[in-house]
């Protein structure tokens, strides 16, 4: 017999649906044995990122069943960072696990999470990360590419090949919501946000096929860099100023050669390089400084992140409406 659902749970699961309708019944099942050895005070909330297959309509015959299941069904496709905190904004575990529900991270890591955290009262979150990175040679060279890239232009370094699945204390979750950018990024908010973690080696598996195309990686990337640095726009001040310093002492020295030696500069090739040099640096600086702006429009706007459509959830007969 299923348990009645506690109002305050020590245990919160957060997950999101895209196209998981072959995984999300197997995900259940696997997930509340998890959760049954540890507590029966456990919630399961799972977010629908406007998903196109089923994985919605199996959702609401889980949450109609088992009153410990929320659904919530966001308006369209938002992103899986946002869809992911509009779920730990809402749980209200003691201590919240987050995982995807796509099976390639295991739900019984819950229980080996559970047992780091509660060997060491001083941690705030234990995270996985890959024991190997999967995929191809294009996919593995452009993660390590990326994490090498972050963290040569971020103040606070980010966790190489670190995953979603991770347990997290009520008091991390609590400041980890604190953070209200619109255009926000997961990863680069767990690193802003501090506390005292720990990371463990796991296996993931792999899909044939990822969601995240070469554009999305990319977009990911920028938006990585620009939500937690401002070093690239004091390298372009850097850059500018290194340019400027090149082309005075160039003129001088131009000058200098003319007035005594009489020797002038010929050729429009040098002239011609020199000027696709600076429109490009120039190009590459204003298009820098407009991601920064167009962050700046986005939040001073103050609009939502998501739009909710729908929360689904089993009432009990003595539930108050």
């Amino acid at each position: 017999m299923l348990e009645e659902i506690d109002s305050n749970p020590k245990l919160s699961v957060v997950s999101t649906l895209y196209q998981s309708s072959n995984h999300i019944d197997e995900f259940y099942s696997r997930l509340v044995a998890c959760c049954s050895k540890l507590t029966e005070s456990f919630e399961i909330i799972l977010v629908n990122d406007g998903a196109t297959d089923d994985s919605l309509e199996k959702a609401k015959v889980i949450a109609d069943y088992d009153p410990r299941v929320t659904v919530i069904d966001l308006s369209r496709n938002f992103g899986h960072h946002k869809a992911m905190m509009v779920g730990l904004a809402y749980c209200k575990g003691e201590r919240i696990f987050l995982i995807d529900s796509d099976l390639e991270e295991s739900p019984e890591l819950l229980l080996q999470f559970s047992n780091s955290l509660d060997e060491n009262s001083d941690l705030d979150m234990v995270y996985g990360i890959q024991k190997k990175r999967k995929g191809g040679f294009f996919e593995r060279v452009s993660g390590t590419l990326f994490y090498r890239t972050v963290n040569s232009l971020v103040d606070i370094p980010i966790p190489e090949n670190f995953l979603t699945v991770r347990l997290m204390t009520r008091r991390f979750v609590k400041e980890l919501c604190r953070y209200e950018e619109r255009e926000l990024n997961f990863s680069t908010l767990i690193a802003l946000c501090g506390f005292r973690s720990k990371a463990i080696a796991v296996h993931k598996g792999h899909k044939q096929q990822t969601s995240y195309t070469i554009g999305k990686k990319f977009q990911i990337l920028v938006n990585t860099i620009t939500s937690a640095s401002s070093k690239p726009l004091w390298i372009i001040f850097v850059s500018g100023l290194l340019i400027t310093t090149v082309s005075i002492i160039t003129i001088f020295y131009i000058l200098f050669e003319y007035i005594f030696h009489g020797i002038g500069l010929a050729g429009w090739t040098s002239l011609i390089v020199s000027i696709w040099l600076l429109g490009g640096l120039l190009i590459m600086s204003v298009g820098t400084i407009g991601i920064y702006l167009s962050k700046i429009f986005i939040e001073v706007k103050q609009r939502p992140y998501v739009n909710i459509r729908e929360v689904i959830k089993r009432r009990e007969p003595n539930d108050e409406y």
